[in-house]
């Protein structure tokens, strides 16, 4: 069975590999050691391409602090995108919650958002699906407006969910997401939530339109 390797053994396996120079290879692997987010994204899409080799090679503890690395350089990347979101489901409740925060910062790819807008509806732990909802809040960072569209609507379906858990976090997110509730509150009585609800979708029709 193949069994991820740690930063040293990768970091000499990278040598190895003709397309990255030796320098940056020890440069990169030096700065993810030192959790230097500035020092990686000054050196631009090179260093992304080492950080997914490392991610691709290491084992959990790895993978753990370079997804947080990806979350704290904030860099559009479709291989980075690619190598999180195989962990998007892991065993490792660290390492899945550091990929759930980390794939909004590297990605604008409408996948992403519905699969973390699922996550929000329907997983078994409410803890994944809290932190999906901060996700969708806080770190969908390279999203414009047209596709900012996608997250209101989810967030705004997810206020009728059976889970009052779901009901609560989903209208924190559209809270800090647009400074407005709408009057909703997910304890109260179905009818007068409906009424908030139906605020929402009007408000929602309006930004449509504005766009």
């Amino acid at each position: 069975m193949f069994r991820r390797l740690s930063l040293l053994v990768v970091s000499t396996l990278l040598l190895s590999v003709p397309v990255f120079a030796e320098e940056l290879s020890q440069q990169v692997t030096r700065l993810v050691e030192a959790d230097d987010a500035d020092g990686l994204r000054a050196l631009g899409d090179e260093a992304i391409t080492s950080m997914v080799w490392l991610y691709e090679l290491s084992e959990e503890g790895e993978r753990i602090r370079l997804a947080n690395l990806f979350y704290k350089m904030g860099t559009r990347s479709q291989v980075a995108e690619r190598a999180l979101i195989r962990d998007f489901h892991a065993e490792n409740v660290e390492l899945r919650l550091a990929v759930q925060y980390a794939l909004g910062r590297v990605s604008d790819d409408p996948m992403v958002i519905e699969t973390l807008l699922y996550t929000l509806e329907n997983d078994r732990d409410p803890l994944f699906r809290d932190k999906a909802a901060c996700a969708l809040a806080y770190d969908q960072i390279h999203l414009d407006a047209k596709q900012k569209v996608r997250v209101y609507e989810g967030l705004i379906a997810a206020l009728s969910n059976p889970k009052s858990q779901v009901r609560a976090v989903s209208i924190q997110a559209l809270s800090i997401l647009t400074g407005e509730t709408k009057g909703f509150h997910p304890l109260y009585p179905e009818d007068r939530r409906e009424r908030s609800i139906a605020m929402w979708q009007h408000w929602l029709d309006e930004y449509r339109a504005k766009l």
